[in-house]
């Protein structure tokens, strides 16, 4: 079975005044359908610049990537904002919350933009319910814990069924009782799901939960495990 994601001579390069500050320095990367796969590594080591390229937020200065069978190099960024749209959801940091969107309709959000929101409530609350916040459905973000937040963009993420889920350190901002929540929750809904997830993480706890681990250093992988 061809894989998922895909990355051959992965390469991201930034230019700074006079400097060039080399950033992925060529990743070959396949990911099969269904895996967890944690990345690891230092800061600065390239991490979540991976998997911006990946999710095609960002473009690299070299090679070539594809997600689920389409390649997104050298796509327009409409071309790519539909593949992601369809094949990718995405967890950050930062939650990324709509502040004047209740949570109910901060989940609805993907299928709102992609047009396909009229069975939508019934998947919104049915993944409210999952992460334990169906009775805060119309709480906006600003009267939401952290990890309550961190739920919300969870069930987001999972709320159009994508084949790929890409979380940059989705614990990162929470303490170690609300990580942990945001992790089960996060592990439960993917074996329900059954996505593909990538996640980035300093957390060795989390990254014991993959079925594979690989580590980044200087923007190249120095182990797959």
């Amino acid at each position: 079975m061809a894989p998922i994601i895909r990355a051959s001579g992965l390469k991201k390069s930034v230019q700074t005044g006079t400097h060039r500050v080399d950033i992925l320095r060529g990743i070959d990367l396949e990911v099969p359908r269904g895996q967890f796969l944690a990345i690891m590594g230092p800061s600065g080591s390239g991490k979540s610049t991976l998997l911006g390229l990946l999710a095609g937020l960002d473009t690299p200065t070299e090679g070539r990537i594809w997600i689920d069978g389409e390649e997104i190099t050298g796509l327009d960024e409409d071309a790519v904002a539909l593949v992601r749209g369809r094949k990718v959801g995405f967890v950050f940091q930062s939650y990324q919350l709509i502040p004047t969107l209740t949570a109910e309709e901060n989940v609805l959000l993907p299928l709102e933009l992609a047009g396909d929101a009229a069975n939508g409530a019934a998947r919104a609350r049915e993944l409210l319910a999952a992460v334990g916040l169906l009775d805060r459905r119309d709480h906006y973000p600003v009267q939401l814990s952290g990890g309550e937040q961190q739920r919300v963009a969870l069930a987001r993420a999972f709320v159009a069924r994508p084949p790929v889920l890409l979380a940059d350190e989705p614990t990162g901002n929470l303490d170690s009782v609300n990580g942990r929540l945001v992790l089960e929750k996060l592990i439960a809904l993917n074996r329900e799901e059954g996505a593909t997830l990538v996640l980035v993480t300093h957390n060795l706890e989390l990254a014991e939960h993959a079925d594979r681990r690989i580590t980044l250093c200087d923007g190249q992988i120095v182990a797959d495990e």
